[in-house]
C-alpha cells in the first residue's frame, strides 16, 4: 500500500508541475500536439490493438458480458473516431486567455475577467478506453494536466494510448506529464488520488452510479458528477401530437442505454386518450416494455403496473414508465420529485407554458419540442465533451472546453492607489 501511495503522489506532483508549464503554451503548440497524436493513433493502430487484445483476453477469461467486451474493443472504427475527435478539438477555439468582460471603474481602473485552466484534473472512469484519448485531448487543449485512472479491465489499452499522447507531447516540446495514466489496477490508487487536494483541483468520475457515489463520498477534492439520468418528456395538452409521438419514440429507442434517454413519459389527461394508444403501438413495435399508472393501463392494457420504484428508475434499457397527469403543475411536481437534474423536455404549442417550463424546471438542459437525446456537447455546438454535470458548481450540463476553465479577475491601472 505504501508503494502505491508513493507512486500516485509522485504522479500528482508531476502533474502539478506540468500544469504550470501548460499555462504558457501557445494555441499553435497545443493544436500541433493534438494533430500529431491523431496521426500516431492511425499509424500505430496495430500496436494499440495488440495491447487492447490483452485486455480482451482477460475480459473473456473473467466472463465479462458481450456488451462490456464491445465497449472495451478498440476496433478500426473506434481508433479512427478517437483520431477525428482530436482533430475536431484542435479546430475549436482555445478558451485559455480569453477576456470575457471588461468594465471601467470611477477611479479609472479597468477590471476584467480572463479564462484560465483549472489546473490538475483527475479522471476516474470505467470500461471504454477511448475515454483516455477524449479526456486527454480536452484537458490538454484547455490547459489542464490530467491524471487518468481507467478500469482495471482496460489497463493495457489505456497505457498504450497514453504513451502515444505523451510521445506527441515530447515531440512538440510540451511537458509529457500533462497526460498520465495511473499504471496499476490496485484499487488503493483511487483512494489515494481522492485525498491529494494539494496537487489536484478537480475530480471527474465517469461511469456507473456506484463509482460516482464512492468518489463523491470519499473525496477531499471538488467532484463534478452526475449520478444518473432520469429524464422526462412531458406531452402538454397543447402539444402537436404527431410531433410528440416522434420526440417520445426517439428519446426512448434511438439509444436507450445512455444517460440522456427518456425514462418516464408524462402525458396530460386531456390528450392521453388520443395519444397513448398510438404511441403505445409505436413502443410495442420497438420492443419497449411499458410500466404505467392506472390511467395509462386503461388506455394501454398490455402495459405492466408501475410501482414507486419505476418513477425513480434509470432503466438504460427498452423499458419506459408512463404516467397520465391532470395538469402542468402535476407534471412539474413529478419532475421535481423524481428527476435527476439531467434533461427535461416539454412538447407544447403554447408559448407561455413553454416559457414556464423553461423557468421552473431545474435540469442541466431544459428543452421545448425536442428529444432529450440532444443533451450532448457535440449536438449543442460545444464540440467534444468530457461528460455531463448535474451539479451547479461550477458547470451545469455538457462539459466542453470552456467548462474546463475558470475565470480570474484582471485589473489595468494608471498608478491608482486606494485611499
Amino acid at each position: 500500500m505504501a508503494e502505491v501511495e508513493a507512486m500516485v503522489a509522485d504522479l500528482a506532483r508531476r502533474a502539478r508541475e506540468a500544469s504550470r508549464k501548460l499555462s504558457a503554451l501557445s494555441t499553435e503548440v497545443k493544436n500541433r500536439v493534438l494533430l500529431e497524436t491523431a496521426r500516431r493513433l492511425r499509424e500505430e493502430k496495430a500496436y494499440i490493438q495488440a495491447e487492447n487484445e490483452k485486455d480482451l483476453v482477460y475480459a473473456r477469461e473473467k466472463g465479462l458480458s458481450s456488451a462490456l467486451i464491445d465497449r472495451l474493443t478498440l476496433s478500426d472504427k473506434v481508433i479512427e473516431g478517437m483520431a477525428r475527435g482530436l482533430e475536431e478539438v484542435a479546430a475549436l477555439p482555445d478558451p485559455v486567455g480569453e477576456v470575457v468582460k471588461m468594465w471601467r471603474r470611477p477611479n479609472g481602473l479597468w477590471v476584467g475577467r480572463m479564462r484560465i485552466p483549472l489546473g490538475v484534473i483527475a479522471m476516474i472512469y470505467e470500461s471504454r478506453p477511448n475515454v483516455t484519448i477524449d479526456a486527454a485531448g480536452l484537458c490538454f487543449k484547455s490547459g489542464n494536466a490530467v491524471i487518468l485512472r481507467g478500469g482495471s479491465e482496460a489497463i493495457n489499452s489505456n497505457l498504450a494510448l497514453a504513451r502515444i499522447f505523451r510521445e506527441a507531447l515530447r515531440s512538440a516540446g510540451a511537458p509529457e506529464d500533462a497526460v498520465q495514466v495511473v499504471p496499476t489496477t490496485d484499487r488503493t490508487a483511487v483512494s489515494v488520488l481522492l485525498k491529494l487536494e494539494e496537487y489536484i483541483d478537480l475530480i471527474i468520475p465517469r461511469g456507473g452510479e456506484g463509482l460516482i457515489r464512492f468518489v463523491t463520498e470519499n473525496s477531499r477534492i471538488p467532484v463534478l458528477k452526475h449520478y444518473k439520468g432520469v429524464c422526462h418528456v412531458y406531452v402538454d395538452k397543447y402539444a402537436d401530437l404527431d410531433m410528440a409521438r416522434r420526440i417520445a419514440v426517439n428519446a426512448k429507442v434511438q439509444r436507450p442505454g445512455v444517460c440522456n434517454a427518456m425514462e418516464t413519459l408524462l402525458v396530460h389527461r386531456d390528450v392521453a386518450g388520443k395519444f397513448l394508444p398510438v404511441v403505445g403501438e409505436d413502443f410495442k413495435n420497438y420492443g419497449v416494455e411499458l410500466r404505467g399508472c392506472p390511467e395509462t393501463r386503461k388506455l394501454i392494457p398490455w402495459a405492466r403496473e408501475a410501482t414507486e420504484e419505476d418513477w425513480e428508475a434509470e432503466y438504460l434499457d427498452l423499458i419506459l414508465a408512463v404516467r397520465v397527469v391532470s395538469s402542468m403543475e402535476e407534471a412539474l411536481d413529478h419532475i421535481a420529485r423524481y428527476g435527476s437534474n439531467h434533461t427535461e423536455t416539454i412538447v407544447t404549442e403554447d408559448y407561455h407554458r413553454a416559457m414556464r417550463f423553461l423557468r421552473e424546471v431545474d435540469a442541466s438542459v431544459v428543452m421545448v419540442n425536442a428529444s432529450t437525446r440532444f443533451n450532448d456537447g457535440g449536438e449543442l455546438g460545444l464540440g467534444a465533451e468530457i461528460g455531463i454535470s448535474t451539479t451547479k458548481l461550477h458547470a451545469y450540463g455538457p462539459m466542453a472546453l470552456e467548462e474546463l476553465t475558470s475565470l480570474k479577475f484582471i485589473v489595468f491601472g494608471e498608478g491608482q492607489i486606494r485611499e
